[in-house]
């Protein structure tokens, strides 16, 4: 027996009538539709309920699986403790999803309440599961769960693990039904919950058109800026559940979508039509040639800072001969330089120098951009599976003059202070610095200066180099 439904939910708590108390009126469409879809469950009445949450304990390199008889929780965190839930969890199921991932290498963790003391942290339903299960509940209650929050991994991972619950679920020939809850952009209206931006419309419209269409390869290359700038958390959810789908021909039935509280709220059903070739050969390539383009980056300072990670990564040695890409400013000027990794738009590594240590700029990129991996006490070592993620960004720095506070400026110049040899160095143009108070107070606790103590204060520009 296969899966036996597919939907995508949102998980808004002020839909739920006693937190919304008269507002969940305003998203009339969106409750009809969860309604309908817990009509729907009803009538399949599935043995087992999977669901796929952004909203349980999270960790940042592996799936979470809960791997306890019970779940519970309630929304008490939102004023309402009284709608609350008690779940039954299939941990044959989970068991074996857990399994099948180990052989196929993709990362996952069952969490319970024994293993999460070590990290401070209970186990407690969360309003991603919460929410949506509160409108099937209102018709069919006799289910187990598998209850998955979902981690930051690539794309294909996330599919690939997908492709391994169907096949967990196809072995042990449970009925069940897949629910991807998630919401789409936070980022809608000027008065939405994030700041604004316009690629949230951008993202749910194709978002949604793609899966509309069943066109997967399409989901897959969305613009990364588009999809990075949305603030979602439906994305992921979505993308197992396309892997769970794998080898079906399918089209998606929008039932609403609604943008009133600055946040996008699709509820949608996938309908399979019919059987297909799997899609993992069309998605790697698709997956190599973004890579590809990637490790042949227009610009030769992020090119030379990936291709000496890359390097290393494989070799466990450093460039010795510098590509001949690498122009001749590069070459003879001297500069210090930072080099900066990302992955999935959140910091990775940052290792830099304030001053020259090497013979030239390209030198330096080379030297910092293994540093910036292997050397940033924030984070663990970079994996070489994670080149694909990792996207580089390399600043040249101007000489640094001394400077006022009133001559700062966060987005245009970086600061550095100084007192009896403890410096701290803060980059321009950071997300989340805004002013130069702020500016400043994360520099002096870098350096581990206190603001009442005297300091010197340079300021610097770079010369931004991105992916």
């Amino acid at each position: 027996m296969t899966i036996q439904g597919f939907y995508l939910m949102p998980h808004p708590p002020i839909i739920i009538p006693e937190v919304g108390k008269g507002k969940e009126a305003k998203i009339l469409s969106t409750s009809e539709n969860l309604y309908k879809i817990g009509r729907e469950i009803e009538k399949i009445a599935p043995e087992t309920i999977i669901i796929v949450t952004p909203h349980g304990t999270m960790f940042q390199d592996a799936i979470s699986l809960v791997n306890e008889d019970n779940i519970q929780g309630s929304l008490k965190n939102f004023g309402v403790p009284q709608v609350s839930m008690n779940l039954q969890v299939n941990k044959v199921l989970t068991e074996r999803i857990h399994e099948l991932a180990i052989e196929e290498n993709i990362p996952t963790v069952m969490i319970s309440n024994t293993f999460l003391k070590s990290y401070k942290s209970t186990l407690s339903l969360d309003h991603g599961v919460i929410v949506p299960l509160y409108f099937v509940n209102k018709y069919y209650n006799n289910y187990k769960i598998v209850h998955i929050t979902y981690a930051p991994l690539n794309d294909m991972s996330l599919y690939k693990f997908g492709i391994i619950l169907k096949r967990a679920v196809e072995e042990l020939k449970e009925k069940t039904v897949f629910i991807a809850s998630g919401d789409l952009s936070h980022r809608l209206k000027e008065d939405g919950p994030y700041e604004y931006s316009p690629f949230g419309e951008k993202f749910d419209t194709e978002f949604l058109n793609n899966l509309k269409a069943g066109d997967v390869c399409s989901l897959f290359k969305m613009d990364e800026e588009t999809v990075c700038s949305a603030g979602e958390c439906g994305r992921k959810s979505a993308f197992i559940m396309l892997g769970a789908l794998d080898c079906k021909r399918f089209n998606g039935e929008l039932l609403s979508y609604e943008g009133t509280f600055g946040v996008g709220y699709g509820v949608m059903k996938l309908n399979i039509l019919g059987e297909e070739e799997s899609k993992l050969k069309e998605l790697e390539e698709i997956k190599n040639l973004r890579y590809s383009k990637k490790l042949n980056h227009q610009d030769a300072f992020v090119r030379l800072a990936r291709e000496s990670l890359t390097h290393f990564l494989t070799t466990g040695e450093q460039l010795k001969e510098l590509p001949d890409y690498v122009t001749e400013e590069m070459r003879q000027n001297k500069r210090g330089v930072f080099v900066s990794l990302k992955k999935y738009r959140e910091l990775r590594g940052c290792i830099g120098t304030i001053s020259p240590t090497t013979n030239s700029i390209a030198e330096e990129i080379i030297r910092n951009a293994i540093e910036a991996a292997t050397q940033d006490p924030r984070f663990s070592t970079v994996e070489e599976s994670e080149l694909l993620d990792l996207d580089f960004s390399v600043d040249v720095l101007t000489e640094s003059v001394t400077a006022s506070k009133e001559e700062l400026d966060p987005k245009r110049y970086g600061v550095i202070v100084t007192r009896k040899g403890r410096r701290g160095l803060l980059l321009p143009d950071l997300e989340g610095v805004n002013t130069v108070e702020e500016q400043l107070s994360i520099a002096l606790k870098k350096a581990g200066i206190s603001s009442t103590e005297p300091y010197t204060i340079e300021k610097f520009e770079v010369i931004r180099h991105k992916e």
